[in-house]
C-alpha cells in the first residue's frame, strides 16, 4: 500500500468519519423523516467544512503538493457525485420509496461505497505502480468517457435490470409493501426483503458502476500515488452526497450545462495521464486545478446565467 501516512492517521480519519454518521443516524436522525431544504443546506455546509479542515491538515503534514492534489481530488470526486444525484432522484421515484425512507438509504449506501471505493483505489494504485502503462488505458478510458458524457445523450438507468435486484429477487422473497424502514421482515411465517433493501442494492451496484470512471479520475489528479490522499478525498467527497441530495434534488435540471463541463475535466485529466506516461513529465497540480475549478465553474455559471426554456429558477427554502 502506497500511503505517507502511519496505520494510526487511518484509524483516526475512520474514527472521526464514523462517529460523525453514528451521531447522524443514530441521534439527530433516529427516526425516520424528511429533512427540509435549510437543515440539508446546513449538514452540506458541514460536510464541506469538515473536509476543508481535514484539508489543512493534508496540507500541513504531508506538504503543499499533495495537500493541492487532495484538494484537486475532493473537487473532482464531488463534481462527478453529481450524476449520482439523478440515480437516486430515479431509482426512489421507481420505487416509490416514502421520502422519510430514503435517508437510511441514502446512508447505509454511503457506508457500502466505503467499501467499495477503498478496494478500487487500493487495487488501482498498486495495478499502476506495478503496471505502467496501465496509467495509458486509465487516460483512454476517461477520454472516452470523456466524449459519452458529451455525446452520447441522456443516460437511462433501468432498476428493473439491475442484476443485484435480480439476484436478490431469486434468493429471496421481496414484499411488495414498505414496512416501514425495515430493510428484512416476514412475510407468512418467512424472512423475506423488502422494497427498500431492493432499493439499497440498485443505488449500491450503480455507485460501482460510477466509480468504475471517478476512480480512475482521481487516480489522475494524484500523481503521488498516494492511497491515503485518493481515498480520503474520495470518501469526503461522497460523504456530503447525502445532504446534498436532499439540498438540490428540486433544482437539479437547473444545471444542465454541467455535464459537458464535466465531460471537459475528464478529457483533460485523461489526456494529462497519457501526456505524463508518454513524456515521463508532470502536469503541476495547481495546472489542474485551476482547469477542474474553472471549468467547472463556467459550467454552473453559464447554467443559472441561460436556463432552460420553460425553467424557472427561483427555489424557496422551506421553514422549519
Amino acid at each position: 500500500m502506497n500511503s505517507s501516512v502511519p496505520p494510526w492517521a487511518w484509524i483516526a480519519f475512520h474514527v472521526v468519519v464514523f462517529s460523525v454518521l453514528a451521531l447522524d443516524l443514530g441521534v439527530l436522525n433516529r427516526k425516520s423523516h424528511v429533512p427540509t431544504v435549510k437543515v440539508a443546506l446546513c449538514w452540506t455546509a458541514f460536510w464541506i467544512a469538515l473536509s476543508l479542515g481535514f484539508s489543512v491538515l493534508i496540507f500541513q503534514y504531508l506538504g503543499q503538493s499533495k495537500g493541492l492534489e487532495w484538494i484537486s481530488a475532493y473537487v473532482l470526486e464531488y463534481s462527478l457525485s453529481v450524476d449520482n444525484i439523478f440515480v437516486f432522484l430515479l431509482v426512489f421515484g421507481y420505487f416509490a420509496v416514502p421520502d422519510e425512507y430514503q435517508h437510511k438509504v441514502l446512508f447505509w449506501g454511503i457506508i457500502g461505497a466505503f467499501v467499495m471505493r477503498a478496494g478500487m483505489i487500493f487495487a488501482g494504485t498498486a495495478i499502476i505502480e506495478k503496471f505502467a502503462w496501465v496509467e495509458l488505458l486509465f487516460g483512454a478510458f476517461l477520454i472516452y468517457t470523456a466524449f459519452k458524457l458529451a455525446f452520447g445523450g441522456e443516460g437511462h438507468v433501468d432498476p428493473d435490470k439491475n442484476p443485484a435486484l435480480n439476484f436478490l429477487r431469486r434468493v429471496m422473497p421481496v414484499t411488495k409493501d414498505y414496512d416501514g424502514s425495515k430493510f428484512l421482515t416476514f412475510e407468512n411465517g418467512k424472512r423475506a426483503a423488502t422494497p427498500l433493501l431492493a432499493v439499497l442494492l440498485v443505488i449500491e451496484t450503480t455507485d460501482l458502476i460510477f466509480a468504475v470512471d471517478s476512480i480512475p479520475a482521481t487516480l489522475g489528479v494524484v500523481k503521488s500515488r498516494d492511497t491515503f490522499v485518493a481515498y480520503t478525498a474520495n470518501i469526503c467527497a461522497i460523504l456530503g452526497l447525502r445532504s446534498l441530495y436532499f439540498a438540490v434534488r428540486g433544482i437539479m435540471d437547473l444545471f444542465h450545462y454541467l455535464k459537458y463541463g464535466l465531460s471537459i475535466v475528464l478529457g483533460f485529466v485523461g489526456a494529462k495521464m497519457i501526456y505524463q506516461y508518454l513524456t515521463h513529465s508532470h502536469v503541476p497540480t495547481t495546472l489542474s486545478l485551476g482547469v477542474i475549478l474553472a471549468v467547472l465553474g463556467l459550467s454552473i455559471l453559464l447554467s443559472i446565467l441561460r436556463p432552460k426554456k420553460g425553467e424557472t429558477p427561483p427555489v424557496e427554502i422551506e421553514k422549519e
